[in-house]
């Protein structure tokens, strides 16, 4: 794979180290996703896709890693994988055809970039957006007939956010037991990588022996608590949880593999607790259980207005599955009760 850049304009360029590493190609074409001349993926790219995947108002996606020869993903801690420089990754959204692909690539010094690539309207080659990213782009086939390619801001409001840069890879992301109920679970083609085959490839390394035995998954008493547990893993915990800016709010949606047990008891615990302020009509319980309706969680998730809606970026409009899934734990079988003054 020929992985050598060409010198065209810079694009977005984030943190120390991107200025060495040169400018991102104009062109998505330029980026080593695909072989030369075509459209077809190069050959020793490994298609992944996570079982809990961020929902973007319906937008399918396709997912593409690329580990340099030689080196491996340290998975010592299995919630926050290490990843080598040299890796990229390559995330395509579309509808009846491709709207945008990001790529984002690890430095020689450790520091990442992102790129966001705008597909032209025959689908010929995407081209690198600019810094400030494009609030309409027209999309006929997405809501509204816009799409929105992402600024660099927007970049680093999620992907700085949680364990690591790098979402929808992780243990129990990739986990071979698969949740078959989670809300919009793609298609696994037979080439698709997973945790046990990047182990078996000697590309997941340190991974703990218990996990290969049994790989992770979320353990919720329920079928339905456990794909209700993943969507909001998968859709907000990134942003929601004990390490990232927003620890200080005491909600915690990330699952961990490492104690599985005590990370849901957890999450269950800050989702019974209060909102710092109220939202709609006066509501303040995050999760009231057996009452949906009076539960915010189930308000952001509905709303259509920027200031309450979640998650505020990548959706416009309201995932009427994921609601209706949340909704019926949250009135049927949310595992626990918390006593409110």
């Amino acid at each position: 794979m020929n992985m050598q850049f060409q010198p065209l304009l810079p694009g977005l360029l984030l943190w120390a180290g991107a200025a060495a590493a040169g400018p991102l190609p104009e062109h998505l074409s330029d980026t080593g996703l695909y072989a030369p001349g075509t459209r077809a993926i190069t050959e020793n790219l490994l298609p992944f896709a996570p079982q809990y995947p961020l929902w973007s108002d319906g937008a399918h996606k396709q997912r593409w890693l690329y580990l340099p020869p030689g080196r491996f993903i340290d998975a010592t801690n299995p919630d926050a994988w290490e990843f080598p420089p040299g890796t990229r990754v390559w995330k395509e959204f579309g509808y009846q055809k491709p709207v945008e692909t990001r790529m984002i690539e690890r430095l020689e010094d450790g520091s990442w970039r992102f790129a966001a690539y705008v597909w032209a309207a025959d689908a010929s080659d995407a081209t690198l957006a600019p810094e400030y990213g494009i609030p309409r782009h027209p999309a006929p086939e997405a809501p509204g007939g816009v799409y929105p390619i992402p600024s660099t801001e927007d970049c680093l409001a999620c992907h700085d956010g949680g364990a690591g840069p790098l979402l929808g890879i992780s243990a129990l992301q990739l986990s071979p037991d698969r949740d078959p109920m989670a809300p919009h679970a793609e298609q696994v083609g037979t080439d698709a990588v997973d945790l046990l085959k990047l182990h078996d490839m000697g590309l997941l390394r340190n991974l703990p022996q218990r996990m290969l035995q049994r790989p992770p998954r979320i353990a919720a008493s329920t079928a339905r608590g456990r794909a209700a547990l993943g969507y909001l893993h998968g859709n907000c915990g990134v942003c929601h949880n004990d390490r990232g800016s927003l620890a200080d709010l005491d909600l915690v949606l990330l699952q961990s593999s490492l104690d599985e047990e005590a990370g849901l008891a957890r999450i269950l615990e800050t989702l019974v607790g209060y909102e710092g302020e109220a939202v709609g009509d006066g509501l303040r319980l995050r999760v009231k259980p057996g009452d949906s309706a009076s539960s915010v969680v189930s308000f952001r998730m509905l709303s259509r207005n920027p200031v309450t809606r979640m998650p505020p970026l990548g959706r416009r409009i309201p995932d009427l599955e994921a609601v209706a899934l949340i909704e019926k734990w949250i009135q049927n079988d949310f595992p626990i009760e918390k006593e409110h003054p």
